[in-house]
């Protein structure tokens, strides 16, 4: 067996994508300590870059990778979940404030849905692509699953909502400290409706109530989107 026959078929085994992308947020972990936890260096940004390079230099397809990357996919979901323990001691605020945390997250969904449709659409882009563009704002698990159902393009949804996670949560809190918004609640949500899963990795770095809102963001944010998208898309397409 030839030396280039080995490698092919170490490139083609799952685990080695699975260690792959393990090592590489261990790296990104440890650049965006150097770089003193600069939100523009967020380790998923890092990692992700690192993964594209490795995948480009060695010609690998994106399916190939996500047979080993899909068993570290999987483990969104229960993570997810296991967002609702510190928002078990948020309730007080959830019942005085329900209403406004409804509207923000409708508003605030919404918005990216309506913009990002009517901006892909303008710009001539497929149906398949517009699709995608309407998902990209919730977190990977749901956005996945609307552009399976709705027949959007997965691979293109899952790169939309890894840049609209690493964006969101490098600029939000820049925008609202402008603001001279710092209630750590407040931020917590916006970051769960903004940048949605790692905008909630973010959020709970800095404190358990800003992690518990952006949880609950991106949870309400995940279910509105559910509904809008599939209704824009009657009105559009």
């Amino acid at each position: 067996m030839s030396l280039m026959s080995v490698f092919e078929h170490v490139a083609s085994l799952p685990i080695t994508w699975v260690l792959a992308t393990l090592l590489a947020y261990r790296l990104a972990l440890s650049v965006h300590a150097i770089m003193h936890h600069s939100p523009l260096l967020h380790p998923v940004a890092i990692a992700t870059g690192l993964l594209v390079v490795a995948l480009s230099a060695l010609d690998v397809d994106y399916d190939t990778y996500f047979q080993g990357g899909q068993y570290i996919h999987i483990l969104l979901g229960p993570a997810t979940v296991a967002l609702a323990v510190p928002l078990f001691h948020q309730v007080s605020r959830l019942r005085r404030d329900w209403f406004s945390l409804l509207a923000g997250a409708l508003l605030g969904s919404a918005v990216a849905v309506g913009v990002a449709m009517v901006v892909a659409h303008a710009l001539g882009a497929s149906n398949a692509t517009v699709i995608a563009m309407a998902a990209k704002s919730v977190t990977m698990p749901i956005a996945l699953s609307l552009t399976e159902i709705l027949g959007g393009v997965q691979s293109l949804t899952s790169a939309l909502v890894m840049l609209t996670g690493i964006l969101g949560a490098a600029v939000t809190q820049a925008i609202l400290r402008g603001m001279q918004i710092q209630e750590g609640w407040i931020t917590g949500y916006t970051l769960g409706v903004v940048a949605h899963g790692i905008g909630t990795a973010r959020a709970m770095q800095a404190g358990q109530e800003m992690g518990a809102f952006a949880g609950l963001a991106m949870g309400i944010a995940g279910l509105l989107t559910a509904i809008l998208v599939p209704l824009c898309l009657q009105w559009m397409l």
